[in-house]
């Protein structure tokens, strides 16, 4: 028989068919079901055949969608082992004291959020009474990524447990006069509570997945025994449209993360509407995490939706249910029940009927507030499930009321994310409603109050017990500072001693360093190599045998360049993590193991190196997400600046990261010259960040591919190379040094280009009888900070002279620097350089072109440097203008 017209082949007829006959009994049965009991009918049996299929370990392709009905089934929930009315006491606190506190900031206009948590609140309730575990217990605790939006929720709860205090209630969203709260999770505004910011939307879940997966590497590599800790990811289904929020989710099941936990609070609403108003979010979700490989629970439907099912035998609900859009279902959750009936049971005969045998008190319950996720026996019920399987992560998709119990003004209406404040009456309602012991007397005054039963009251001592018994309080934040020995000197002597006639860029100087220190005794083990795939581009294959790139499935395979000495080595306690394409996923990975110290006590020393141009300015956000969470480690851009990537061309040219680094106070950010420049700063740099006085920064190192002959260290450069500036030769220490009277100027210059200027100065002697000292800048961004910090110092009455100046004090001619950024990298300190101060850069695109027809095109070779020099000196009056001219037709400019 002939297939169809249009009929595609399959895998399935590549495949032979070893008994055709039992084949053909198959489909017929399958006809026969939907002859005799319709095609519903048919389907339900495929669909539950494929599922049994696929719980006994049968390799076939997963269901991608179930029904739109919770994954386990009230008769399937466990025993809820707390007190079910304590606790629901305990979050009717919460609830006020969350909602209280938005409102009575409200007067000052610096808002809030109140519907997020209303909606969540039983999601973290049931977690902190019965499975996060705390920092006391064994081990490092659990990790729990909060939403950013839901943290007047947390505040309320720590405000339950003698934590925080009414006046900090108060100063909600107001830190500047001291003892306020962060708006959102922040380590660095709140570090004894915040361990994770998350309120960047999509960052995130990105970065509870590699601290999971960080969590396995300090396993596998015998640092921490993080066995018992579980990352916990509270998100928004809105969220779940940001890039980042899916970005590794197939990581997280290719390396079988089942110490991870996404909870997604389906409240179909984002900011200013439905999520999907034409569509089904959480059909949307649940395909997308099954597909790739997690494993899912939906909490869709309170209890009261139990008799809707049991009645329900022809399927005609759960068919309905799949059918209808979120933005319809959230109309319905508004509506009266004669709209109910008309629009939802309305659509077939089958489901007038049921409809008919619903009380119109049971209809309003099930469609206007009845959901999983304000149910703690269910929520409980998916949380015990979730930890129970293995071999996966597991996302649970609890469907809730946005702004539930605040009241019929905000419940799952379109504008309750930017409402900030409920009235006196609203509230007089909410109480009744939650049944809170709150006399209308407490409002005198149309003041909101807060709410507490008392330090000693039953409800904050079953609390306390609760969290005594899971590890102590959380969410918290607990650093037992770990200083690190100084690595030997030994490690850092071959960079101090230059490279003799032997060239070197400084990419292999870094490389070659990190190689060293990685073979320290003491601190060796803590170095985390981490590259997004481009380890052979910087040189370091060679720590691949030897370090080993870190696999929890160590290397299943033999190596095609097994036989060569630098083959392809992965291991499962591998130190090196080789991510593959994604400068985001690296950057997360960076984040754990700068925050390692903090999050499990181990100090770890993690390095990122990358394509210069593929750092900040792709993921700025998360280094932004690294400063808040007191992340500390170095960030090396490699192939930096516009002009030394020969022939990449435009989107490989960076010439502005170090401008965008310099907005972020806690990068430290050096762009050094020299190999003795990277020893200096990296030795300063583990000193500062994991020595005796640990400070909460982080370094940025960009470093440059282009060979070049490495000179010995000069001496008593040190404070120089750390302050960002020092002298590094005279005009007098030329051989063939310019007259004593000769015109003179002043040539700085980062990076690279410090090897333009000294060719420039020798031109300029030779050729034009003018003597230049060479300064080296290692870092424009720590002169300007140190110049900032004397500025304010002036304001409060304390004269101090920024080091850039006291460095050039004195120094004769004008000052002309140099780099291989846009001009306003070095401008950045030019207010306080006291002589004439011009610079050049590579402002503009990049384009593909050799090293020297790039910098002939930027204007910064040594040539145009020349004649940028002779043109600043004849402003002065200091060399003939016909100079200027001279030089550009003797050069060819």
């Amino acid at each position: 028989m002939s297939d169809p017209v249009g009929k595609l082949p399959s895998e399935l007829d590549q495949l032979p068919d070893r008994d055709t006959e039992e084949t053909a009994e198959w489909a017929a049965s399958l006809d026969a079901v939907a002859q005799a009991a319709g095609t519903r009918r048919a389907e339900y049996l495929l669909r539950r055949t494929l599922q049994h299929a696929e719980a006994a370990g049968l390799a076939l392709p997963k269901l991608l969608e179930t029904d739109y009905v919770n994954t386990i089934p009230t008769s399937a929930e466990p025993e809820f082992p707390g007190d079910e009315a304590m606790e629901a006491r305990i979050t009717a606190w919460n609830r006020w004291n969350a909602a209280a506190m938005v409102t009575r900031g409200s007067k000052y206009g610096v808002g809030g959020h109140i519907a997020t948590f209303a909606s969540a609140a039983w999601l973290y309730e049931t977690g902190f009474q019965h499975f996060f575990r705390g920092k006391e217990a064994d081990g490092s605790g659990d990790q729990l990524y909060i939403q950013g939006h839901a943290s007047p929720g947390i505040y309320a709860r720590a405000f339950l447990d003698g934590r925080i205090s009414e006046q900090q209630l108060d100063n909600f969203r107001q830190e500047s006069g001291g003892n306020g709260l962060p708006s959102y999770p922040h380590p660095r505004r709140l570090p004894w509570l915040w361990e994770f910011p998350t309120v960047s939307m999509g960052l995130g879940p990105l970065s509870a997945i590699y601290q999971a997966r960080f969590n396995r590497y300090l396993q596998n590599r015998n640092i921490k025994d993080t066995a018992n800790s579980h990352v916990w990811a509270f998100l928004g289904d809105g969220e779940m449209d940001e890039p980042e929020s899916t970005a590794a989710l197939a990581l997280a099941s290719r390396e079988q993360l089942d110490n991870l936990t996404f909870v997604i609070n389906c409240n179909l609403q984002r900011l200013d509407g439905p999520v999907r108003a034409n569509f089904r979010v959480v059909q949307e979700l649940e395909a997308q995490f099954r597909g790739a490989g997690w494993n899912v629970i939906k909490t869709l439907w309170g209890s009261a939706w139990d008799e809707l099912f049991q009645l329900d035998t022809s399927g005609a609900l759960v068919r309905r249910l799949r059918e209808v859009p979120d933005a319809q279902f959230q109309t319905y959750a508004t509506r009266d029940v004669a709209y109910i009936r008309q629009h939802f049971f309305g659509a077939n005969a089958e489901l007038v009927a049921l409809g008919a045998l619903l009380s119109d008190a049971k209809i309003a319950e099930c469609f206007h507030t009845s959901r999983g996720g304000h149910e703690p026996r269910k929520v409980y019920a998916a949380y015990k499930a979730a930890l129970e399987h293995k071999g996966a992560p597991t996302v649970i998709l609890a469907q809730t009321v946005k702004g539930y119990t605040l009241g019929a003004g905000f419940e799952s209406k379109n504008a309750n994310h930017q409402m900030k404040k409920l009235t006196i009456d609203e509230f007089k309602s909410m109480r009744d409603k939650l049944d809170l012991p709150i006399p209308d007397s407490a409002f005198e005054g149309g003041q909101v109050p807060y709410g507490h039963p008392g330090a000693n009251s039953p409800e904050v001592q079953y609390l306390n017990e609760r969290r005594a018994a899971l590890g102590g309080p959380a969410p918290a934040r607990k650093v037992k500072q770990v200083a690190l020995p100084a690595p030997a000197d030994r490690s850092f002597a071959p960079l101090l001693k230059g490279s003799g006639k032997q060239e070197m860029a400084t990419t292999m100087a870094f490389v070659r360093l990190v190689k060293d220190l990685m073979r320290d005794k003491e601190t060796g083990k803590r170095w985390v190599p981490i590259v997004p795939d481009e380890a052979r581009t910087f040189g370091m294959e060679s720590l691949f045998p030897s370090a080993g790139i870190y696999s929890p499935l160590g290397q299943t395979y033999e190596p095609v360049d097994r036989d060569q000495l630098m083959y392809y080595k992965e291991a499962k306690d591998g130190q090196i993590l080789n991510e593959g394409i994604t400068e985001a996923g690296a950057m997360a990975d960076f984040i754990a193991a700068c925050t390692s110290y903090a999050t499990h006590g181990e100090p770890m020393i993690p390095f990122y190196i990358f394509y210069s141009m593929f750092g900040w300015q792709r993921t700025a956000d998360q280094m932004w997400q690294l400063a808040d969470q007191l992340g500390k480690g170095f960030i090396v851009g490699a192939t930096a600046g516009r002009t030394t990537l020969t022939g990449e061309g435009l989107q490989h040219a960076d010439g502005h990261s170090h401008l965008i680094a310099s907005t972020n106070p806690a990068s430290l950010n050096y762009d050094p010259a020299f190999a003795y420049e990277i020893a200096v700063i990296v030795k300063d740099g583990l000193r500062r960040m994991y020595g005796e006085q640990p400070e909460d920064v982080f370094y940025y190192l960009t470093v440059y591919n282009e060979p070049k002959v490495q000179p010995a260290m000069p001496e008593g450069v040190e404070e120089g190379i750390l302050k960002g500036l020092y002298r590094f030769n005279q005009a007098s220490d030329l051989e063939n040094a310019p007259a004593a009277d000769a015109a003179k100027i002043q040539l700085m210059a980062s990076g690279t280009a410090i090897h333009w200027i000294l060719e420039a100065q020798a031109l300029l002697a030779a050729d034009w009888n003018v003597a230049a000292d060479v300064w080296s800048a290692t870092s424009w961004g720590e002169l300007r900070r140190d110049a900032l910090e004397c500025d304010e110092a002036l304001l409060r009455g304390e004269v101090r002279t920024p080091y850039v100046t006291r460095a050039l004090e004195g120094a004769a001619g004008p000052v002309l620097a140099v780099s291989d950024w846009m001009r306003q990298v070095p401008d950045q300190i030019s207010q306080w350089v006291e002589q004439d101060y011009t610079s050049l850069g590579t402002d503009g695109f990049g384009l593909s072109d050799t090293r020297e027809g790039a910098r002939r095109h930027f204007g910064v070779d040594a040539q145009s440097i020349v004649v940028a020099a002779l043109a600043q000196l004849a402003r002065r009056g200091e060399v003939p203008a016909s100079a200027v001219k001279e030089a550009r037709e003797r050069y060819g400019l």
